[in-house]
């Protein structure tokens, strides 16, 4: 497992974002050399925790629960294929393309070590934008990304900061004692809202737009809304 590529981006003003500057930073690129990586400021004021990449709409991006975006090269190659086009390092918006780790099964909580330094901790999975259908000009592609079998790639907390660079060897360093994947979460949030009070299990670790979403669900429609239909009758 190894870090194949980390990326940043630079802000720039399209017309295709609901960003209140027009600006976003989504079209990032590798970086030469060593890149610094640490928690950002709270979420609505922090920004990337990756040094030198720009996050514009901090509504959304940014702050301590999403300092980092990893996406799989294996998914890019996936989808290489379904749209017959080339996906470099940074081509999703991520930070660190990995190569060789399962992105999308790890655990929320799950820990990875990335180089001699650096700690991050997955919180959760993206969730599509517009801004990120205008960057790719496919037409509909939130719908596609989320539906496909690819995955949504990790979003990541800074638990111990560090310098990282292209090549560096991953190692996951803790796996906490539930079954709430990457996947399974982003599938909770997107496709089946039924399955959100099970994703309760992981609150301590998960993102917070994605925790207030499950407890939302589970407030309106009670904890046991998504095995109701499983339970069988008397």
């Amino acid at each position: 497992m190894e870090l194949l590529s980390v990326n940043a981006g630079r802000a720039k003003a399209v017309e295709y974002t609901n960003s209140p500057s027009g600006d976003t930073g989504i079209d990032k690129r590798p970086v030469a050399g060593p890149v610094r990586v640490e928690a950002p400021g709270p979420a609505g004021t922090g920004a990337s925790g990756v040094a030198g990449d720009a996050v514009c709409d901090l509504r959304f991006h940014g702050g301590p629960d999403r300092a980092a975006y990893a996406f799989a090269r294996e998914d890019l190659d996936v989808w290489e294929r379904e749209l017959g086009r080339p996906f470099a390092p940074g081509s999703f918006g991520e930070n660190l393309t990995t190569r060789g780790l399962d992105v999308n099964n790890a655990l929320i909580g799950e820990r990875w070590r990335i180089g001699e330094e650096l700690v991050v901790e997955v919180t959760g999975g993206r969730i599509p934008c517009r801004t990120f259908a205008g960057f790719l000009e496919e037409r509909g592609w939130v719908r596609r990304f989320n539906e496909s079998a690819a995955g949504p790639g990790a979003l990541l907390r800074v638990i111990t900061p560090g310098e990282i660079r292209a090549g560096d060897p991953m190692t996951v360093v803790h796996r906490p004692d539930h079954g709430v994947t990457v996947a399974r979460l982003h599938r909770a949030a997107t496709a089946d809202r039924s399955l959100l009070p099970e994703m309760l299990v992981a609150a301590e670790w998960m993102e917070s737009g994605l925790l207030a979403l499950a407890r939302q669900y589970a407030e309106k429609y009670g904890p046991d809304a998504g095995t109701a239909s499983e339970t069988p009758a008397p």
